[in-house]
């Protein structure tokens, strides 16, 4: 499993700009920022995806996970309205497979950047719901073992003698 990833941005600000407004729709904010250089953005509070200033390595395709379709088309929309270029609007990709529901642009530095959502259309609702449920349930506790028992004879011996 992977915990995080970074990626080099020629134009900070830009960048984080850019990223909060497209990955706003799947929940993502700044979590950490350092000195104007460097972000972390997460969902929560914990950051999975950085930027830092300084020279891309070259384009690379980062894919963001939803557990619903409509966030994956918000998703294109804020990224085209905050400057990214079309890749591909949002829709079924069978090739990859059936329920394959994905959106991609290409951010300011010429990466691929992609919203996912791999359930089918209504499905999502009742698999979050479900997960949800399980976490809610109630633990139950675990027997208690009885207490081993003191040997009475031998202090009702001591009693009476």
């Amino acid at each position: 499993m992977i915990d995080h990833l970074g990626i080099k941005v020629r134009n900070f600000e830009a960048s984080k700009k850019f990223y909060l407004a497209a990955l706003g729709p799947l929940g993502y904010s700044v979590v950490m920022e350092f000195g104007g250089i460097a972000a972390g953005l997460g969902i929560g509070r914990k950051p999975d995806f950085w930027i830092s200033q300084g020279e891309p390595s070259g384009p690379i395709h980062l894919a963001f996970a939803s557990d619903k379709r409509a966030p994956v088309d918000a998703f294109y929309k804020a990224a085209m309205a905050a400057g990214a270029k079309d890749n591909g609007p949002p829709g079924v990709r069978e090739h990859y497979h059936p329920n394959y529901y994905g959106a991609f642009v290409f951010d300011l530095d010429g990466n691929n950047i992609e919203a996912v959502c791999h359930l089918p259309q209504g499905k999502a609702k009742a698999t979050a719901k479900k997960a949800a449920s399980k976490k809610a349930a109630p633990k139950k506790a675990a027997p208690k073992k009885a207490a081993p028992k003191k040997n009475s004879a031998k202090k009702t011996a001591k009693r009476r003698g």
